[in-house]
């Protein structure tokens, strides 16, 4: 009995005293953080992994009091003492909107929608940061395992846990508190100032007074096509030269951002598309829409090869008046040459709000090696 009450009294301080040295540690990362950069040039020198600036400003609090008047009592129990939010009870888990992931005491980039992806965790999850200069890794022993604990460098800032679980092509699971976190959707970079990243989501940047900075020189317009499956549709459209973005998701329905399985059901009335973000002085809309009749059977209705159901319907969603044009020329020219032994059915509509799909169905194909869909 003795021996078992010396082995209990010695975890206990070996515990206490793991939790003092993370106490310490936070201390001591406050102290660093007690001086803020004076001027922007501080962070604009900082590269990112995509070879951009970090054009933010990482204004960090005089002090600790200063910190908390800023955050919520949950968001400082996460960031300052290491806290772990409920899964599924957080602001970003299911978050769908396209955009940027900030810490949320500094304001530095962390994470993008665009590798975000639903690890069925209950926290918002990414395969990739967007800058790997501003996450830091460091070993974790708190709970009597080591994990890999993920902070960010400038405001050190405690974010989560990475884990070698992910889906390709990195196989890693950057699991993170939303509590740390800040969501900036893509609308709003400019005037966050992160008007940088909007090339990242296949935009151009507008420089003051509406001119194009050399960045966003391109013109650059959008249109969405539905045929079918969209993995295969989505491949097809990225190996088109002068399309600089193809993006899986859902529109032409009235339901608000709906999500895969609800799709599925053939009640929202939405249809699996591919948004194709083009520049049109390298690739015009005439060769987007012969492509778009190649890749599949415009004359199946509501059904795609071995997929049947409203989401599968053939359709093009215009965003300017020249491709519903030109859209309706096509139909009437294939029509009258009579291309197709059976009357096209591919709808013809304007376009509506896009959802773009869970991360787990971007680039289905290249993730899995494949070169067909079906």
């Amino acid at each position: 009995m003795e021996r078992q009450k010396m082995k209990k009294l010695a975890g206990f301080v070996f515990s206490a005293a793991a939790v003092l040295t993370a106490f310490a540690g936070i201390v001591v990362a406050l102290d660093n953080n007690q001086n803020p950069p004076k001027d922007d040039t501080e962070m604009t020198n900082k590269k990112s992994a995509l070879g951009e600036p970090c054009e933010v400003v990482c204004a960090l609090p005089e002090n600790d009091e200063e910190l908390k008047k800023l955050l919520t009592p949950e968001q400082y129990r996460i960031v300052r003492e290491n806290g772990t939010e409920r899964p599924f009870q957080n602001a970003f888990w299911d978050n769908k909107k396209e955009g940027l992931y900030l810490d949320v005491v500094s304001g530095e980039p962390l994470f993008s929608s665009r590798e975000k992806f639903d690890s069925g965790t209950g926290w918002p999850s990414f395969y990739a940061p967007l800058h790997t200069g501003n996450i830091v890794e460091v070993t974790d022993s708190s709970l009597g395992m080591t994990r890999t604990e993920v902070r960010s460098k400038t405001a050190n800032s405690h974010l989560g846990h990475l884990f070698p679980d992910g889906p390709a092509p990195t196989g890693l699971r950057y699991c993170i508190n939303s509590g740390s976190l800040k969501f900036v959707p893509v609308e709003q970079l400019e005037e966050a100032g992160l008007g940088a990243y909007l090339e990242h989501f296949g935009r151009k940047k507008i420089a003051k007074g509406g001119a194009d900075n050399a960045m966003g020189a391109g013109k650059t317009e959008t249109v969405m096509f539905g045929a079918g499956c969209f993995w295969g549709v989505e491949a097809s459209f990225r190996k088109i030269p002068g399309v600089i973005d193809a993006v899986s998701g859902y529109s032409g329905g009235e339901v608000v951002d709906p999500g895969y399985k609800a799709v599925c059901t053939g009640t929202t009335g939405h249809a699996e598309v591919v948004e194709v973000s083009y520049d049109p002085t390298k690739v015009s809309f005439k060769q987007l829409l012969d492509a778009f009749w190649n890749m599949h059977d415009p004359t199946q209705v509501n059904r795609q090869g071995p997929d049947y159901g409203e989401q599968y319907r053939s359709a093009i969603f215009f965003t300017t008046p020249q491709q519903e044009k030109e859209a309706k020329e096509a139909i009437a020219e294939l029509s009258a040459n009579k291309r197709f032994s059976r009357p096209i059915a591919t709808q013809v509509a304007a376009a509506k709000p896009f959802y773009r799909a869970e991360e787990y169905h971007q680039r289905y194909l290249e993730k899995k090696g494949l070169d067909v869909c079906h």
